[in-house]
């Protein structure tokens, strides 16, 4: 048992409390890792106001990058001094949507996130990791499949980006939209998840990729990454868009928001015949509806996107090669480099739609 420090989430709608840990040695099946880097996801803001649900009292983060500092009985993949990349979703293999080859849609992989972890060195209170792998933290204990071997000749402070906005932001536009060369698209939302889609589009040949957000700042962010065109949110953001394509409106629209008004407008800027991928993650509150007519007469395709539908193990050495040749930059990504103190201030900028990813340095 060895005293780490880590952002705790006391209860839903708390504020962060940046205390010590009690971090066991790991179990069987078990990795343990010190951190170097971690990114400031929305699932996490998610996850501290209660859109989405984790036990509590937990510690946040699910996307980062480390060094192995001890393994457990029967971890054969990885060895201390190894340098990894965290998997919050990690497959089971054996349910339905593993065998179907949809590992992002594996009914177990969040079944770690019910299980107590380590606990508060002040009053020994039972903690939990937060999706998993509790990267808001000096060190973490995780489950064998929640580590991937890092990437040679990629930074970790780098590297951790890869554990969820760029298998994310990658995969909705090659894996669930299928970009094609020479196809247009539109991007909603230029944070991490955002400009990773956006330089996905690019690498995929897309011809026109407009960048929408709130923010007129964020337009060098986007152009900077690939962005053809860039749009100022407002009610008449589908109406710009088609004005881009020829009144015909964006073959793909890639919704990084997840907001009902949102989601409606990704798909009216679509043409006729267009495909939206939905990537951000709304709450139940967020009611998005069609009439029947309109559904037959564009003949438009709206699709939700976990994970990117990415396999980790397979597309992280895919992302790898496009970083190593200069396709793919991760540090394009990152607005904001902090420390644990000040992940409460990045809830709050994204919270205002500011910068892109801010990731916590160890």
């Amino acid at each position: 048992m060895a005293s780490i420090r880590a952002a705790v989430l006391p209860a839903v709608g708390a504020p962060l409390e940046i205390t010590g840990v009690e971090l066991p040695e790991p179990g069987p099946g078990q990795v343990r890792v010190r951190l170097a880097a971690a990114g400031v996801c929305h699932s996490d803001l998610s996850l501290s106001n209660g859109t989405m649900r984790v036990p509590v009292p937990a510690v946040l983060g699910h996307e980062g990058a480390g060094t192995v500092v001890s393994v457990g009985a029967g971890v054969t993949h990885v060895a201390p001094g190894d340098d990894v990349v965290l998997n919050w979703a990690p497959s089971c293999g054996s349910c339905h949507a593993c065998s179907l080859g949809e590992v992002w849609l594996c009914a177990n992989a969040l079944v770690g996130a019910g299980q107590v972890y380590a606990r508060r060195s002040s009053d020994g209170t039972e903690l939990y990791p937060g999706l998993n792998v509790a990267a808001f933290a000096e060190e973490t204990v995780v489950a064998a499949g929640c580590v991937l071997p890092a990437p040679a000749g990629i930074p970790l402070t780098d590297a951790a980006l890869l554990g969820c906005a760029v298998l994310t932001g990658y995969g909705a536009v090659h894996h669930s939209a299928r970009v094609r060369p020479g196809e247009s698209v539109a991007v909603f939302g230029v944070g991490g998840v955002g400009l990773a889609a956006i330089q996905a589009a690019r690498i995929a040949g897309a011809s026109t990729v407009v960048a929408v957000d709130v923010s007129l700042e964020k337009e060098s962010l986007a152009r900077e990454v690939g962005a053809t065109e860039y749009v100022v949110s407002s009610e008449h953001t589908a109406r710009e868009i088609r004005g881009l394509t020829g009144k015909q409106g964006v073959d793909v629209a890639v919704e990084c928001v997840g907001r009902a008004v949102t989601i409606r407008t990704a798909w009216e800027s679509t043409r006729r015949g267009g495909r939206t991928t939905v990537v951000g993650i709304g709450g139940k509150d967020q009611q998005v509806s069609f009439n029947a007519l309109e559904i037959f007469h564009w003949g438009r395709t709206l699709a939700g996107c976990v994970y990117g539908n990415s396999d980790p193990s397979r597309d992280l050495p895919v992302l790898a090669e496009h970083v190593r040749a200069g396709r793919l930059d991760l540090g394009a990504l990152v607005t904001e480099r902090i420390a644990l103190e000040g992940i409460p201030a990045a809830f709050e900028n994204m919270v205002a739609g500011k910068g892109g990813r801010a990731v916590v340095v160890f």
